[in-house]
C-alpha cells in the first residue's frame, strides 16, 4: 500500500531535488506538475483532428 500525507509528500519532493522549505512554498498547481507522470498523452478530440485536417489537407 503506497504512503499517502504531508510525509509522503514531503519525502517525493526531497527526492525530486526540492528542499523542505521549497515545498512549503509550492502551490498545488506547482506540486502536481512537478509529481504528473511524464509522456501520458491526452487524445485529441474531433474538433482538433478536423482543424488539423483542415491546415494540413494532405
Amino acid at each position: 500500500m503506497a504512503e499517502t500525507g504531508w510525509g509522503a509528500m514531503l519525502r517525493t519532493a526531497v527526492a525530486l531535488g526540492v528542499s523542505p522549505e521549497a515545498f512549503w512554498r509550492l502551490s498545488l498547481k506547482e506540486w502536481r506538475m512537478l509529481t504528473a507522470v511524464a509522456g501520458k498523452a491526452v487524445p485529441m478530440g474531433r474538433a482538433e483532428v478536423e482543424a488539423l485536417m483542415q491546415a494540413w489537407p494532405d
